[in-house]
């Protein structure tokens, strides 16, 4: 089976998760939209007002989790669903570290332009190496560390920890963040779930009220559409690519720590070539 099919295989048989991102995570961002309109008048509302957005985390981790697992193959050896969303939750705290200090670097960039604008030649300072380009370079350094380097690194560890909880098999993660089958995937679904979107709103809106109203509309389900599929369909990818990684063909024994039953494999992994008989050995 190639890897597209292996691909395709994958969203099949895992539609009702799908289904369920795309549907779920709806709810549960009206849901955080509506926690912001609940008034403190009343004990009651206090308690919904505490509670609703812990709710919204565990569904969100649970969501995720689930999903992860779904696009995977069961080994048998999973952890139970509640720890690999714990799991989940501590990779997404290591992505809002990531995201805070690119903050601070975001910040800091007219800053580090116009020293390293100072830096060159006074021919470079005005041809080249103008601050303008300088910034422009920088913030598009950042939104690569923001949008590729950083999901591209982490996603992988997300999905086998859903599923081994700490039990990290290093060598296969390594291989898919060695390979050069991941990293495009992640450039197009940043491209696509990040950059695509973006330029949606960024024309000056024009008509009617009406018409206006409806064309934020259209691009608001554009948009969501686009978010959740790319974050699916790299999350089914990441999933082929892990799979498929042949885990133990350099150590005779699997990443999780149990032996590799002879011939388990394709012919060229983990399988054992016989020698064939030799004329007269029939006999």
């Amino acid at each position: 089976m190639s890897h597209i099919q292996d691909f395709l295989l994958r969203l099949r048989r895992s539609r009702w998760w799908i289904a369920i991102q795309f549907v779920g995570t709806l709810v549960l961002l009206l849901a955080g939209l509506a926690w912001t309109k609940i008034p403190d008048r009343h004990w009651w509302q206090v308690v919904l007002t505490l509670a609703l957005p812990v709710l919204v985390v565990i569904s969100i981790l649970e969501t995720e989790a689930g999903t992860m697992r779904a696009l995977a193959d069961d080994d048998g050896k999973r952890v139970k669903l509640v720890w690999g969303a714990v799991t989940v939750l501590v990779w997404a705290g290591l992505f809002w570290a990531c995201w805070l200090a690119l903050d601070w670097c975001d910040d800091q960039i007219p800053g580090w332009a116009a020293y390293l604008n100072s830096k060159m030649s006074s021919g470079g300072r005005s041809m080249v190496f103008t601050w303008a380009h300088i910034a422009r370079w920088l913030a598009i350094a950042e939104w690569i560390l923001r949008w590729i380097i950083v999901p591209g690194k982490i996603i992988p560890y997300s999905l086998v920890c859903a599923q081994w909880g700490w039990r990290i098999p290093f060598r296969r993660v390594f291989r898919l963040l060695l390979g050069w089958r991941w990293w495009p995937a992640v450039i197009v679904a940043a491209l696509a779930g990040v950059a695509l979107p973006a330029h949606f709103f960024s024309d000056i809106p024009h008509g009617g009220v009406s018409a206006q109203i409806w064309a934020v509309a259209w691009k608001l389900i554009a948009t969501y559409v686009l978010v959740i599929g790319s974050w699916v369909l790299l999350l089914a990818w990441a999933a082929v690519l892990l799979d498929r990684s042949v885990p133990g063909a350099d150590d005779g024994g699997d990443e999780l720590g149990e032996p590799v039953a002879v011939g388990s494999g394709p012919l060229g992994e983990d399988a054992v070539r016989l020698p064939l008989p030799e004329d007269g050995d029939e006999a």
